[in-house]
């Protein structure tokens, strides 16, 4: 397997477009991560089914959130795409989320080339209030039989506001 923040650039970010590569399928409630020494994927610890990913979960080689992993994607397709594809995707908002302290942003994108909903997902409002706020139930609920009180979602960001998520990440794995 390639390391992929060497065979991989971040993207188009300030057009939109960002290349993310699949760490937990859709449903899964095995927490798979890109082991960035290493260079390859890990089971880090398998969590409670009730807790599985409502929708798939990436990051963005070349990038560096603010708690020192690659920044995550949420990547939203009407089903699980499996652990270490990468796709070209759609920037269409940005999850502002703190996890033990640190701001540990989920970047959402959609496929770029969806036939599927006729690429038809331009930004989070387009995915519902519902969709939302199941997003916000998971992330605000996930460590809770375990490290209870740990998470905090703190809203939704635009197009923009994720492309300076975006900005801000390349920077900071450039300056490691």
């Amino acid at each position: 397997m390639a390391d992929f923040n060497v065979v991989l650039e971040p993207g188009d970010y300030e057009n939109g477009l960002v290349n993310t590569v699949v760490e937990i399928p859709q449903g899964s409630s095995l927490k798979v991560e890109w082991d960035r020494k290493r260079a390859c994927f890990m089971l880090d610890r398998v969590e409670p089914q009730i807790f599985a990913k409502p929708v798939n979960y990436g990051f963005i080689p070349g990038t560096l959130d603010e708690d020192g992993d690659e920044l995550d994607t949420l990547v939203v397709c009407h089903e699980p795409i499996a652990t270490g594809v990468w796709l070209e995707g759609k920037v269409i908002g940005v999850l502002n989320f703190e996890d033990d302290g640190e701001m540990d942003y989920k970047v959402v994108v959609v496929p770029a080339d969806d036939r599927n909903t006729g690429d038809s997902i331009n930004s989070i409002d387009d995915l519902g209030e519902r969709w939302k706020q199941q997003i916000e139930y998971h992330f605000a609920h996930y460590k809770d039989l375990k490290k209870p009180g740990t998470t905090n979602v703190q809203g939704w960001g635009d197009v923009e506001a994720a492309k300076a998520v975006i900005a801000e990440s390349i920077e900071r794995f450039k300056n490691q």
